[in-house]
């Protein structure tokens, strides 16, 4: 049935705060990720062990959950866009100081600052997607935003990469905040303010509210289902570049075709994906695409000295699958969430799965030990913790979806 012009016209202006919506995550997980293919870099110009390179990877998530737990007090107290601007400019602070840092410590302070603002911007994000765009067509919303990481493997981990080998690292993280600053810009001029509440609440009201929410069962149950599914991909994506150049054979300078291949593939199903959630259902994707995301887990965290192309076979389909989950997840808990709480409740749960994932990759520093000449052991037991997280993640979702009559 064709639109009407009105309709035309809304469905061009959604389409385009998805666009600046997923340009921002874009920034953010650019920053995110580009941590995890330095990492041997890392290990070997600071001498540190498996062990403190996940703490350098899990200061930023602990940080995140943790600023976004209190965040989440505030968070539909603001206007969205304001509330995003800020801490897009908090993002962009920490993440110069990365730039800046010339040691183990100061780096490990600046990515504190970095994830504290880091993890609130993303649930900004994931909050406004939900307040601007209509319940059937949020699937391929979210298809496109949850695609950032895709995007930030393709064009921005190569090219951080390729920067760090004609310069250093420290520019790697410049780069990231020259993105930063450009598509902070693009939001002020074009995303629209989103006030939720017309009056402000007491300390008391805004304190009892916080309670309700954060003891809600079919609230809690929403946010251990992304946490779960955070937790298993944690224990695994850290120590993804170390193993590949350690234990399967990869060169340092052959680790951005891992970010190029994966994310390249991953652009396409997430979009796949994204329109699968809104014309089959969310649930029956979801469950889907968590059970095939079990072999790439295990042929990952099993893998022997293979030629490159074998390798980034299992990379990237390990990508495809792992962030494909969390499309129809995001969206399924999206749906159990009133629109007035939509901005604490993102918050909320953008903290437990970054607490999660903190928690995973630090349990991984502590399981995977280093071999000879730079090889890791104990790979295959994380994976199995992995594949244990995806089929407590269908149950949990079998649950949410019965109690909200979800397809």
């Amino acid at each position: 049935m064709p639109h009407t012009l009105d309709e035309k016209a809304t469905l061009k202006k959604e389409r385009l705060y998805v666009i600046i919506l997923a340009a921002i995550q874009i920034a953010h997980i650019l920053d995110f990720v580009m941590i995890m293919p330095l990492g041997p870099r890392f290990m070997r110009e600071f001498h540190i062990t498996p062990a403190q390179f996940s703490t350098l990877v899990s200061a930023y998530t602990f940080s995140a959950g943790i600023i976004g737990f209190f965040g989440a007090l505030y968070a539909d107290h603001f206007d969205r866009k304001k509330f995003l601007l800020f801490n897009f400019v908090g993002f962009i602070v920490g993440t110069f100081m990365c730039g800046m840092s010339n040691n183990f410590s100061t780096l490990l302070t600046a990515r504190i600052v970095a994830g504290a603002f880091g993890g609130v911007l993303n649930a900004c994000v994931l909050a406004m997607v939900a307040d601007l765009i209509p319940f059937q067509r949020r699937g391929a919303a979210m298809g496109v935003v949850m695609s950032a990481f895709s995007i930030s493997s393709v064009l921005g981990v190569p090219t951080g990469l390729y920067i760090a080998q004609i310069f250093d690292w420290h520019a790697s993280f410049y780069f990231i905040c020259l993105v930063g600053i450009i598509f902070w810009l693009m939001s002020v001029f074009i995303l629209p303010s989103v006030k939720v509440r017309e009056s402000n609440m007491s300390i008391r009201d805004n304190l009892n509210n916080f309670k309700a929410i954060l003891i809600q069962k079919d609230y809690l149950q929403s946010f251990t289902l992304t946490s779960v599914l955070g937790f298993g991909v944690f224990m695994i994506v850290p120590f993804i570049s170390p193993y590949m150049v350690g234990n399967v054979g990869l060169t340092e300078s052959q680790l951005p075709l891992i970010y190029l291949c994966g994310g390249t593939c991953t652009i396409i199903t997430a979009r796949i994906i994204g329109r699968a959630c809104d014309k089959v259902g969310n649930f029956k994707v979801f469950r889907t695409v968590a059970i095939i995301s079990i072999l790439p887990v295990l042929l990952l965290t099993h893998l022997p000295a293979v030629p490159v192309a074998v390798a980034l076979c299992c990379t990237s389909f390990f990508m495809m699958t792992g962030s494909g989950r969390f499309i129809p997840a995001m969206t399924i808990v999206s749906a159990v969430v009133k629109p007035k709480e939509r901005g604490t409740f993102m918050s909320l749960e953008n903290a437990a799965r970054q607490l999660s994932s903190g928690v995973a990759s630090q349990m991984a520093g502590l399981i995977i030990g280093a071999g000879t000449a730079g090889a890791l052991t104990n790979y295959n037991i994380v994976g199995y913790i992995g594949v244990a997280t995806s089929l407590i993640a269908i149950v949990i979702a079998y649950q949410i979806k019965n109690k909200f009559n979800l397809k």
